[in-house]
């Protein structure tokens, strides 16, 4: 507040838009915000970005004259898709010769550069990153100007400072990323290789502070680290803080310093709600369950793991299973409908049979229904075998089937483009069965197939979220039913 301020005695106001210093009344305040010269209130990013390597979507901006070429901080959270595969986080360099990348090698964290074909350093966790049902937290802490090498750079996960293997910088080595030069969020920068595969939020570089990751996050009560609001106060020249808020704007910087970066293949659609404090269902390209010891070799994932296409004999299933509570979920149905199996599966079901089946070998305990695209019947079938019943109307390439699934009252609704089928009870499959979203194919023909858990992988035509204002769906939620996420399973589940 102003000295002239009726008696009051403080230090002298000098508002920024990083800091607001001193003594206030409301209407020294109210000027301060109407004229854009008063900090934001912390926030945490309400969207993460949806990166598939099949499209080839990156992120892309040249780097300034940084405030340090030897000291910065890189933080984001990630839900990994597609594993087996070296992946980049945030690249730079001209050449396979020249490079500096914080990346994925063999599911372990690495940090490394190269230059005129010599390595100057390369870190890499011994622990791996394989869980594409989890949120991770990285952060690459960088001050090559430090004496002690151990401390030239750092590397966290979920708050843990990790234990690392490999070569340190030298002493005062300056590096590529941060440098005057362009750089890639998601793919090698030089060339069209090595394509991030999943989902990223809250995207953080900081130029010229090396921080800890009690800068962007914390341990609840619970022990599990969660983002808090972000209120770095100077970002150096190159930083940048992507929240990914507007769909129009996907490469939008939210710090002071509008360092906007160049979208690539990325649109509108890419744009999720999946975030580290909602966590959505996707699909589990590792579930081997029933016999299946490596998964359902016959299926392939993209989309975030939202899209999925399968041959004959195999069977996908969603990461979030659930023994109680009333769920919904649609699915798009892209190609080839007609041995089109959608509906769910417990944990005891094989992987590599055909979803209504339960051949070859699926345990006495495995248990199935759902709703066969072919000719419109259900199915409830317990143990090997099939056991198909009249129901609704067959499904057609292009259609969406909602999944009305109560576990409470032991039945399920299949809705056809926003029609119910009718709904019928699975009691005969008893209770407290843990289920996860389930989908087969029959057929000689590859099926592929688009789910919609709240952030669906293509365009809808209206929107239409749960009771709790989660989701995103084509056709109304029914009364009392929810989307598969985190926040919903902690109240319901």
């Amino acid at each position: 507040m102003a000295r002239d301020n009726g008696g009051i005695i403080g230090p002298a106001n000098n508002p920024t838009s990083s800091t607001a210093s001193g003594v206030w009344d409301l209407p020294a305040q109210y000027q301060a915000i109407s004229g854009g010269n008063w900090p934001p209130i912390p926030t945490i990013a309400a969207n993460s970005l949806r990166f598939n390597d099949g499209s080839s979507d990156y992120l892309s901006r040249t780097f300034s004259t940084p405030t340090s070429d030897k000291i910065f901080t890189f933080s984001s959270w990630v839900k990994r898709s597609g594993l087996g595969s070296t992946v980049m986080l945030i690249s730079a360099g001209s050449d396979g010769s020249n490079e500096c990348n914080i990346r994925f090698v063999d599911e372990k964290l690495q940090f490394a550069q190269d230059v005129g074909g010599s390595a100057e350093f390369n870190i890499q966790t011994t622990a791996v990153f394989r869980d594409v049902s989890a949120w991770y937290h990285i952060v690459v802490a960088v001050d090559t100007s430090q004496a002690t090498s151990s401390d030239r750079v750092k590397m966290y996960v979920n708050g843990v400072q990790q234990t690392v293997g490999g070569t340190y910088p030298s002493q005062n080595i300056d590096t590529l990323i941060n440098a005057s030069a362009s750089h890639s969020i998601g793919k090698r920068n030089y060339d069209s290789a090595q394509y991030f595969d999943g989902y990223m939020s809250e995207v953080i570089f900081v130029d010229g502070t090396a921080l800890d990751p009690t800068s962007f996050g914390q341990f609840n009560a619970n022990g599990i680290w969660t983002p808090i609001p972000i209120g770095i106060s100077s970002y150096g020249t190159n930083g940048f803080r992507l929240k990914f808020e507007n769909s129009a704007s996907l490469g939008l910087d939210s710090s002071p310093n509008g360092n906007n970066f160049t979208v690539n293949n990325l649109t509108s659609i890419d744009q999720s709600t999946d975030i580290p404090t909602n966590n959505f269902a996707t699909l589990n390209p590792l579930a081997a369950q029933g016999g299946s010891s490596s998964g359902p070799s016959g299926v392939t994932f993209s989309n975030g793991n939202l899209e999925v296409g399968s041959v004959v004999g195999e069977t996908a299933i969603g990461n979030l299973g659930v023994d109680t509570g009333k769920w919904f979920w649609e699915v798009k149905v892209l190609t080839d409908q007609d041995g089109l199996t959608i509906g769910g599966a417990n944990q005891y079901y094989n992987l590599d049979a055909e979803l209504g089946y339960n051949s070859p070998s699926s345990p006495a305990e495995a248990k199935v229904f759902g709703y066969y695209g072919g000719n419109g019947n259900k199915f409830i079938t317990v143990g090997d075998g099939s056991q198909f019943t009249g129901y609704g109307s067959a499904i057609a390439v292009n259609d969406i089937v909602g999944v009305a699934l109560d576990l409470d009252g032991n039945q399920v609704t299949f809705y056809l483009n926003g029609s119910s089928q009718g709904t019928f009870s699975i009691t005969a499959l008893g209770s407290g069965e843990l289920y996860f979203p389930a989908v087969g194919n029959w057929s000689a023909s590859a099926i592929t197939t688009s789910f919609n858990f709240g952030n669906p992988p293509y365009t809808i035509s209206s929107g239409n979220s749960d009771a709790n204002d989660y989701g995103n769906f084509e056709y109304a939620v029914p009364s009392g039913y929810y989307a598969l996420c985190t926040k919903n399973l902690a109240e319901f589940g």
